[in-house]
């Protein structure tokens, strides 16, 4: 049974920071985002963990593994390193939907987002070491089949991220209303889902709606672990299993998934 640890990384009154006292160019914002998001990444990525940038002034990190030391580190080094400030909220649960709801309720209750105030909360209980398991995260990553022959090589760029961004959206909000999974893109033609425990004609399921909807074809490989580095390195490599052997869905085999990359 999988048991989701994940953490809100919400940026503290950002909003009106980037007016005040003035407009701030836009370029500028855009290289403090995407340096925050790398600092993120790189941080929660060397415990194990995973890190999207959704709308980059909120982040989501998968963070089995880290206690709360980790997390007042984060908000430490950022704060010692950057004119903003973040608040971390926790959510641990079996469906990854209801794990950041609960972490997005710890960071609402102390304040808004643009509550010039509200500073560095850190709120929200870890997984404990003695309740962690081999199977607490499930990792789905998802690949567009022949996106470079389909649309790189034969499209605009602009054209081809529309397509792309579609199927990405199909496949988010089936996966979310159906299953409680979040999913996200990761560049590329690539997708990388935080799941429950889904069956192999669940991910068939998505990926038919996928089609259906947004006429793009996918295929995923799904690993699990207790960690998402090593769920996810699982996942990539049943991927590959799905290219070399021309199947859409495939899971690692339990040798792959504690392999060391």
């Amino acid at each position: 049974m999988t048991n989701t640890q994940l953490t809100l990384v919400q940026i503290d009154n950002y909003g009106p920071w980037t007016v005040t006292p003035d407009p701030r160019r836009e370029m500028d914002l855009q290289t403090l985002q995407s340096r925050l998001f790398a600092d993120l990444a790189q941080y929660v990525g060397s415990r194990d963990g995973y890190a999207f940038f959704t709308r980059f002034d909120n982040m989501v990190a998968v963070t089995n593994g880290l206690d709360r030391d980790d997390h007042e580190l984060l908000q430490e080094s950022i704060a010692n390193r950057y004119p903003v400030t973040l608040s971390l909220g926790i959510g641990v649960d079996r469906s990854p939907a209801v794990a950041l709801e609960r972490a997005t309720d710890r960071i609402q209750r102390v304040g808004s987002a643009q509550d010039g105030d509200r500073r560095e909360v850190l709120s929200g209980e870890t997984l404990a070491d003695a309740d962690r398991t081999g199977t607490d995260l499930q990792i789905a990553h998802f690949d567009v089949n022949d996106a470079t022959g389909k649309y790189t090589d034969r499209l605009n760029e602009f054209d081809t991220f529309i397509h792309i961004e579609q199927g990405y959206a199909s496949l988010m909000r089936h996966l979310r209303e159906e299953h409680g999974a979040l999913s996200f893109f990761v560049g590329g033609d690539n997708i990388i889902s935080v799941t429950p425990d889904l069956t192999e004609d669940q991910y068939r399921d998505a990926i038919d709606h996928v089609e259906a909807e947004a006429d793009v074809e996918l295929k995923v490989g799904v690993g699990t672990a207790s960690n998402a580095h090593e769920a996810g390195f699982a996942a990539k490599h049943a991927l590959e299993d799905c290219r070399h052997r021309g199947t859409t869905v495939e899971y690692a085999d339990a040798a792959v998934e504690t392999a060391d990359d």
